[in-house]
């Protein structure tokens, strides 16, 4: 390896300082230029998919219920029409742990993908606002000029007008991500309703609009590089194998321009980096990426398609920024997977398949019987004791039912207090009390073990276990 490479992977300087703060520390705008490529227009169908997803779907109802609703304040989950209430939790628990170890397994592997495609402030921010920004203001010189100038019409007419569009969308923004929490049907009802009858709806949408238009009009870039600790977490989940944006600069190095169009440099001790700065100009966050991997990178891949194009104009072959490993540019390997990575695969792929069965075998109807506090046992007659119960149910249906309830492994009768059947209404919770009775030679001893089967007509929607108390002596 050459000197010059050498002192190139021993150049770390960069590392001190981010580029969206100036040596005097104010903040630098980062103004990006437009980005343009075959990894950029995949990224554009993507967001596409992403916002009619995010935008419809609190409209869209399946069953009656919405696709995907969060109800915090009412404790009352939709996924896919299906309710999931507080006895859920421990689905969600597990669907939590199963996205973190997901998140990890994936930086391990494939480094910020997740920001890059999927995460939405880069979807907002990239697809979005930075769009509208071009659209209004122009490409990044035209932006850096506008910014320069004096506050004149122009300056005023443009900034305006952005501003404006921007605090729109972030009101649409913040009305759909209310409709996630409240249902689209309560909100289009409050929309409705005169704004004073319902201020703390009003004051919620007001706040959620400004929060979204501080992010994207003023924080931008700085909410990955500032607040997110994702690019943090690299430092610690990244290793030599994981696939990150990344220059090859094995290939790259010595950087020096030139205007030719051939196959190969004449001169072999010049790399193939002409030094254009052009994947720093198309860099959102402002970095050089030919620096190595840095935590400011939410591998957007508009460096990729920068690079690309001039490879293609130069006649170079592509790639010489990519999605590669820092082993596969060091010592031209293919990527492979470590001890580590095929342990977090193994862990993620055990708890998915177990959080999967859990949610398959999750049933409509959730049922607790259990023996009320104070009274052991009532004595009916000679021949048969009773114990008094509460019982809850929940109906997580948009159905109402009416529940019996039969003993499964003993002789003898349950008595609902009031009723003869549960009827619970959709979506409802039923909490009532009832009498288990039990001839004497049901009766083991102090404690016998009981099963309740719930049945919907004839179908057994479940299974409870409860306990019987009598007395130590009972006679059978």
């Amino acid at each position: 390896m050459s000197e010059e490479k050498k002192i190139y992977e021993r150049n770390e300087s960069f590392r001190d300082s981010i580029a969206t703060v100036d040596a005097s520390g104010k903040r630098n705008w980062i103004f990006a230029k437009k980005p343009s490529g075959d990894f950029y227009k995949w990224r554009t169908y993507l967001s596409w998919i992403y916002l009619a997803v995010f935008f419809l779907a609190p409209w869209i109802k399946v069953g009656g219920e919405p696709l995907l609703m969060l109800n915090v304040l009412e404790r009352k989950f939709v996924i896919f029409g299906q309710i999931f209430w507080p006895q859920d939790f421990h689905l969600f628990a597990l669907l939590f742990i199963t996205s973190v170890v997901f998140i990890i397994l994936f930086t391990v592997v494939y480094g910020r993908i997740f920001c890059g495609w999927i995460c939405p402030q880069t979807i907002f921010m990239e697809m979005v606002f930075r769009k509208i920004e071009y659209w209004i203001e122009g490409d990044a010189p035209k932006q850096k000029k506008l910014d320069k100038q004096k506050w004149n019409f122009e300056k005023i007419k443009k900034r305006g007008l952005k501003y404006i569009v921007f605090y729109l969308v972030s009101v649409t923004i913040a009305h759909t991500f209310l409709a996630y929490f409240i249902g689209s049907d309560e909100l289009l009802r409050l929309q409705i309703e005169e704004p004073l009858a319902n201020i703390g709806t009003l004051g919620s949408l007001l706040i959620f609009s400004a929060v979204f238009y501080f992010v994207f009009a003023y924080m931008r870039e700085q909410v990955c590089i500032a607040v997110c600790p994702y690019g943090r977490l690299q430092g610690v989940l990244l290793d030599r194998d994981s696939i990150v944006v990344a220059y090859d600069y094995v290939r790259g190095e010595t950087r020096a321009p030139f205007k030719g169009k051939r196959e190969v440099r004449s001169d072999v001790s010049k790399g193939d980096c002409i030094d254009c700065h052009k994947c720093v100009d198309v860099c959102p966050t402002g970095i050089d990426i030919r620096n190595g991997t840095q935590l400011e990178c939410v591998n957007c891949t508009a460096c990729i398609d920068a690079c690309d194009s001039i490879m293609d104009k130069l006649g170079f072959e592509r790639g010489l920024i990519r999605y590669a490993s820092e082993e596969q540019i060091a010592n031209k390997t293919k990527f492979k997977f470590t001890t580590r990575v095929k342990a977090y695969t193994v862990v993620l792929s055990l708890l998915m398949v177990f959080l999967s069965t859990l949610f398959f075998l999750r049933t409509d109807v959730e049922t607790s019987i259990l023996r009320t506090k104070g009274p052991l046992y009532q004595i009916v007659d000679d021949t048969h004791i009773s114990n008094l119960y509460n019982v809850k149910v929940v109906n997580k249906t948009n159905n109402p039912i009416e529940l019996d309830l039969k003993l499964l492994n003993a002789t003898g009768e349950i008595n609902i207090v009031g009723n003869k059947a549960l009827t619970i209404g959709s979506q409802e919770k039923h909490e009532g009390a009832l009498f288990i009775v039990l001839p004497n030679s049901e009766i083991d001893g102090m404690a016998t073990e009981l099963e309740i089967g719930i049945y919907q007509n004839t179908e057994l929607l479940e299974t409870v276990k409860t306990n019987f108390l009598g007395p130590a002596n009972i006679k059978k």
